[in-house]
């Protein structure tokens, strides 16, 4: 007598999105701008670029009192799809890497700290797929996501993306386009360090053929 084999999870990979799919510095400096205009506080918009990946609360505490931080928040968001979307570009290589892993026959989620109607905003607007995005989870509160979606892979740039990873279990491919050099993404404990994401078919390629 046989039974019916256990239906085997789709092969899913999940990306960040800032500095890993997408370069949104020069859209949120644009945001950045306006908003200190706005504001009147002398906010220095090169340097919050250099340090993306945490959550927006976080820079926001650099700019203004505790108290004040979550209004300030939800008026930078109200400025965010305005100004940030348009001049935002994917990283080199990102297509071809969503490109890879459905081609593949895989799934890609994009989970990331950023808002998650925003970064949708961003995908559509750039004509990139995703089967699911996540957004407002940072470091180890990205792996509720992963988890959840069933994810092998974690791609991103940062530390916090590497301990995302590793608390959902899966592998953490840490790309070297974000505020974060190679060997601290390998002293943080990503398995794979790659340049950037026109490395990743090649590396998927070997990585799906030894699985």
């Amino acid at each position: 007598m046989t039974t019916p084999e256990t239906p085997q999870p789709p092969f899913t990979v999940g990306f960040d999105l800032d500095l890993t799919l997408l370069d949104t510095r020069p859209g949120i400096k644009a945001a950045w701008q306006v908003f200190a205009t706005e504001t009147g506080v002398d906010i220095d918009t090169d340097l919050v670029v250099s340090r993306l990946g945490p959550p927006l609360e976080r820079e926001m505490a650099h700019w203004f009192p505790a108290e004040r931080v979550p209004e300030m928040v939800v008026r930078y968001r109200a400025l965010y799809p305005l100004y940030a979307i348009e001049p935002s570009l994917p990283m080199p290589g990102a297509v071809d890497a969503i490109e890879a892993v459905r081609e593949a026959g895989g799934r890609t989620i994009v989970v990331t700290a950023k808002k998650g109607s925003h970064a949708e905003l961003h995908l559509k607007h750039l004509g990139i797929p995703a089967d699911a995005v996540f957004g407002e989870l940072w470091a180890e509160g990205k792996a509720r996501a992963l988890r959840a979606e069933g994810a092998q892979v974690y791609v991103g740039d940062h530390v916090g993306d590497v301990r995302g990873a590793a608390t959902a279990g899966a592998l953490s491919v840490a790309v070297a386009t974000g505020p974060c050099a190679p060997e601290e993404l390998s002293e943080a404990g990503a398995d794979v360090v790659l340049a950037d994401l026109t490395d990743f078919r090649a590396w998927l390629a070997g990585y799906r053929a030894g699985s």
